[in-house]
Parts: C-alpha cells; sequence; structure tokens
C-alpha cells in the first residue's frame, strides 16, 4: 500500500487551537495600543489650552476662556478623539477637561486633566497619574 502525505485532521484542529489562543491574546493588546495612540489627541489639545493660556495670563494678568483664547466652546482635537471644556475657572486658575468621544469613548483612562499648576489628572486615576499610564 502507498503512503500518502498530509495532515490528520488532530493535527489541523491543534494548529487552529493555537492560533486562537495567540488572537486572543494579541486582539486585545492590540486595542488597548489603539487607545493610547488615539489618547495623544487630546493630550496635545490639552498643553495647546495650557501654553494659550500662559500667554493670555502673561498679557492680561487673568486666565482667559476658550473664546479668548482662539478656541471653539467645547475645543474639538484635531481628529476628533476628545473635546475640551475649561471648568473651575478663576482670574488664578483653570481646570481644562478633555473629554473622549467617539472611538475612544471606551478608553480605560476617561477623561484627561490639566490645571493651572500643571498638574495632569485622569478620570481612571482620580489623582496625579503616575507612571505615564494615562499621561
Amino acid at each position: 500500500m502507498r503512503r500518502v502525505h498530509g495532515f490528520t485532521l488532530i493535527e489541523l484542529m491543534v494548529v487552529v487551537a493555537i492560533i486562537a489562543v495567540l488572537a486572543a491574546f494579541a486582539v486585545p493588546a492590540y486595542s488597548r495600543y489603539g487607545y493610547r495612540a488615539r489618547r495623544t489627541d487630546g493630550q496635545e489639545l490639552l498643553l495647546r489650552i495650557a501654553t494659550a493660556q500662559e500667554r493670555y495670563y502673561a498679557t492680561y494678568n487673568k486666565y482667559g476662556a476658550l473664546a479668548e483664547l482662539g478656541f471653539a466652546d467645547p475645543a474639538l482635537s484635531d481628529n476628533g478623539f476628545y473635546s475640551v471644556s475649561l471648568s473651575n475657572q478663576t482670574a488664578s486658575t483653570y481646570l481644562a477637561t478633555a473629554t473622549p468621544r467617539s472611538a475612544q469613548q471606551s478608553d480605560a483612562c476617561g477623561s484627561l486633566q490639566l490645571d493651572g499648576m500643571g498638574t495632569k489628572t485622569s478620570a481612571a486615576a482620580g489623582n496625579v497619574s503616575n507612571n505615564g499610564s494615562c499621561w
């Protein structure tokens, strides 16, 4: 009898199981990478607003509203993943909050915040984020 070369069904099922296990680890890691990459959209807008606030403060000796800084209210990030609004604003301080929108809404970090003292926080941390996890 002549021997036929090929794969058995068991061998194919083992390969499929290995691929499934690898995919189970790869897909969540890739989606977390996507959130982290899109998070820079909100961080960049917050830093632009903070820079504009400091320029405004140097000129008028008080912090300004978004409209006075040349931004819409709420300000949308370049790619549209975050909208930024100001709260707790006085002449000597402000709190800018970047709220996630569209594809970024499921991000574990949630809203990003930057205040007049340069303190960077996120909704997930609830306090100053350590080790650059959300900032």
